[in-house]
């Protein structure tokens, strides 16, 4: 029985762990909640905690640096494409720019599902929900990561077909990749055939820079690594450093085996964050997107004029109208 099969055993008499719970709140990833353990920064009714076992009963009062932690929200799903030169951490000890400080200060506190090392570009899924992020990295999740990368070097397509089988490199086992090669771009008309080179790559593991050590056992020099999809998400159009909310539709339909029924979503289209103002003519297609039209609502007694239909004129009126010349009376 798995951790998570013995918490949801003991969760309806005794609560849940602590760091299920704040994982929940958005907190942090189980991981990082036990390295906060560890430094005393998790308190439960005051008492700092020296064990991530302790489970957090009903009126229990959990905080993190001194601030209440609250319930957990609804999962939210954010797709973010990460520029190059941001790290994916929420502090960085060599004080480089971090993937969280570039983000807008609208959202709440997320969490990266998985990460996207310093020279690697594209999609990075972004989510409230530590769980989630959790489930959503395992290996045994299967979820297909896809990435477009160009190396320098000479490869052929079969040498690529192998990689189907997994490969070990420096004592690592690497599983299943599907590789095809895209295209060869000579960098100078002298410059020998394949210089530089445009793969596609799918795979399920995601381990550590796994597509950089792969592709450099196979000779190649990887010069720009993009991700263009996680699971059923894809990077699409978004903009460098841009951001956008996954629908909560969307999310029940693509994510509900992974997320505490509690945890769902609901309703079909996003919320509107605090604080943002929304033009009249925005309002007026939001609301006709999301409702129907009212009825126009009449005072009392008040009635639609009665239609009266056009009369035509009689042959006096015309005559005298002088469209017809009347006849000359007989002398």
């Amino acid at each position: 029985m798995t951790a998570d099969e013995q918490d949801n055993l003991s969760a309806s008499e005794d609560g849940d762990r602590v760091a299920k719970v704040l994982a929940r709140a958005g907190v942090a990833s189980r991981r990082e909640i036990e390295r906060y353990i560890e430094a005393g920064r998790v308190a439960i009714n005051g008492e700092k905690l020296t064990s991530p076992g302790v489970k957090v009963a009903p009126g229990d009062i959990l905080t993190v640096d001194g601030k209440v932690v609250g319930e957990a929200q609804a999962a939210r799903v954010w797709r973010y494409n990460k520029p190059v030169g941001l790290v994916t951490s929420h502090a960085d000890p060599k004080g480089r720019p971090t993937v969280f400080a570039a983000l807008p200060k609208d959202l709440p506190r997320v969490i990266s599902i998985g990460r996207l090392d310093l020279n690697t570009e594209g999609l990075l899924l972004l989510t409230n929900d530590g769980e989630l992020a959790r489930a959503l990295e395992l290996p045994a999740t299967g979820l297909k990561r896809r990435y477009r990368v160009r190396a320098r070097g000479k490869v052929t397509q079969e040498r690529l077909d192998r990689l189907k089988d997994g490969i070990t490199v420096e004592g690592v086992r690497y599983g299943s990749i599907d590789a095809s090669l895209d295209k060869a771009k000579e960098s100078a008309p002298d410059a020998p055939q394949g210089a530089n080179l445009w793969i596609t790559l799918t795979l399920a593991e995601g381990k550590n820079r796994e597509v950089r050590k792969v592709l450099e056992a196979l000779g190649l020099t990887v010069n720009r690594l993009i991700r263009l999809s996680y699971g059923p998400f894809s990077l699409g159009d978004l903009p460098s450093g841009g951001v956008e909310e996954v629908g909560p539709r969307v999310i029940r339909e693509q994510l509900a085996a992974f997320i505490a029924p509690e945890n769902l979503p609901t309703g079909n289209s996003l919320g509107r964050p605090e604080g943002e103002r929304i033009s009249k003519g925005r309002r007026q297609n939001l609301a006709s997107a999301t409702s129907e039209a009212p009825k126009k609502v009449y005072k009392a007694g008040w009635a639609r004029p009665k239609f009266k239909p056009r009369t035509r004129p009689s042959t006096k009126a015309v005559r005298h109208s002088g469209k017809v010349r009347p006849k000359t009376p007989a002398r």
